[in-house]
């Protein structure tokens, strides 16, 4: 090699080390940053989750003395504020879904809570019941709000740091005595966590929900194994040894579980009353050959032959070349939307390929129907003058807290030719709930 060569692959080799020097020193100065951005950015979140749970605790706190349905109204809808935006900031920490687990259970319950008693505290102020679990919600947020306080101010002092993602599940794997970090400090605050009142309400998380037998299996026996087998092979129109059970399911609604080799089917059957509660099949669906209007009639046909009689279609939606139809039962001139099954049905070659009961099993059973005391008439009147009616009919409609509402539905149309589902109370005449519809071509969504 020439001494020019030399000279030239020296310094070649020379600029590229330097360049490889400098690509990772910046490298290194990008990864600092982005790791003061984002430490900057939880410690934010920290302060953000503190500030809303004392907001949370003094809306919580006036509550409880409020007797004027205005002032408790928005004292209730200051605290469903104050708890989602504490659930926000939560989320933005990297152990949030670990180690957080009770502190964001209790936002939940105390922004749904809230939420609730907004809508009753209008209408009728708030009962002594009322009054006692937000005063055990008020307690529970004074202990939190004041943890988390303390917490913010070692924070600031450098007692703990905050842990990116990595480092908190490298702690999570392992048990050292190094420095404390916010972690490890929340996991000692959730072990000393307060113990949240009995909430009974209209909603998700009421505690006449908690264990509840669902209704269509009450008074029901437990059925084994075999006699489930049975019963799936019957709504399959199959031989019994033909299924095998693959898994038996504890949950809210214990099932056992049952395949069809070789024809990819899953089915599901309650081990209370024997009775099949989802169907799912994952075959490939080949070209659209049906008529949306010939699989509704299969749909149709398929819960009739099954001992759904009295099913009346709600809305329906096409997609991946299958047609889902949402059924309601019918209870004379009552549509009763809690008795919910959805059927899918395919549109090649018209199988069932979905059957999906759940809300049917937990809610179908004998109602005793009142009178309403509103009629349509009245109820006509609480809809505003640019809505025209296209229909009307009574419906049964449930709560979030899975409580059940007559009300007169209203089918509507906008100026803009969009359509409106509004339900009047039938006992009050107060608007009870409003529904968008999004129709095209492939169906109705309802929002």
């Amino acid at each position: 090699m020439s001494r020019r060569a030399k000279i030239r692959t020296v310094s070649f080799l020379t600029a590229l080390i330097v360049g490889l020097g400098a690509s990772s020193l910046l490298s290194a100065r990008e990864a600092a940053a982005y790791k003061l951005m984002l430490s900057n950015s939880q410690q934010r979140a920290f302060a953000e989750l503190t500030a809303q749970l004392e907001g949370l605790d003094s809306a919580l706190q006036k509550g409880r003395y409020a007797t004027s349905p205005a002032l408790l109204t928005s004292l209730c809808a200051e605290v469903y504020s104050r708890a989602s935006a504490a659930q926000a900031a939560l989320g933005e920490l990297p152990y949030s879904n670990i180690e957080l687990e009770q502190t964001a259970a209790f936002l939940s319950k105390a922004g749904d809570y809230a939420w609730s008693l907004s809508r009753t505290a209008a209408v009728g102020g708030c009962a002594d019941q009322s009054r006692e679990s937000l005063a055990g919600l008020a307690q529970v947020s004074s202990e939190l709000a004041a943890r988390l306080s303390t917490l913010q101010e070692e924070l600031n002092q450098g007692g703990f740091s905050l842990e990116n993602v990595q480092e908190a599940e490298e702690r999570l794997s392992r048990s050292d005595a190094g420095q404390v970090t916010a972690g490890s400090a929340f996991q000692t605050m959730e072990k000393e966590f307060p113990e949240l009142p009995t909430l009974i309400y209209d909603g998700p998380f009421s505690e006449h929900l908690t264990g509840r037998t669902p209704s269509f299996l009450e008074g029901r026996d437990e059925v084994d194994a075999e006699t489930a087998l049975r019963a799936a092979a019957a709504f399959l129109d199959r031989p019994a040894d033909s299924l095998e059970l693959v898994s038996m399911g504890e949950g809210a609604l214990p099932v056992y579980a049952f395949s069809l080799p070789g024809e990819d089917l899953y089915l599901e059957v309650t081990r209370r009353g024997g009775v099949v509660m989802e169907l799912l099949s994952g075959r490939q669906i080949g070209p659209s050959q049906l008529l949306p209007e010939t699989a509704l009639a299969i749909a149709k046909d398929f819960l009739q032959e099954r001992g759904y009689p009295d099913m009346a279609e709600t809305y329906f939606i096409r997609q991946g070349g299958q047609l889902t139809v949402n059924f309601a039962y019918q209870d004379g001139e009552v549509l009763c939307y809690p008795d919910l099954i959805k059927v899918t049905v395919a549109l090649d070659n018209g199988d069932v390929t979905a059957f999906e009961a759940e809300g049917y099993v937990t809610n179908h059973k004998d109602r005793d129907l009142f009178l309403p005391a509103a009629s349509g008439e009245a109820a006509q009147t609480c809809l505003p003058s640019d809505l025209a009616v296209l229909g009307h009919r009574l419906a049964l409609i449930p709560t979030s807290g899975q409580y059940e509402v007559l009300c007169h539905e209203f089918k509507c149309e906008n100026a803009e030719g969009g359509h409106v589902l509004v339900y009047v109370n039938a006992q009050t005449g107060q608007q009870e709930k409003i529904l968008l519809l999004l129709e095209d071509e492939n169906g109705t969504l309802v929002q």
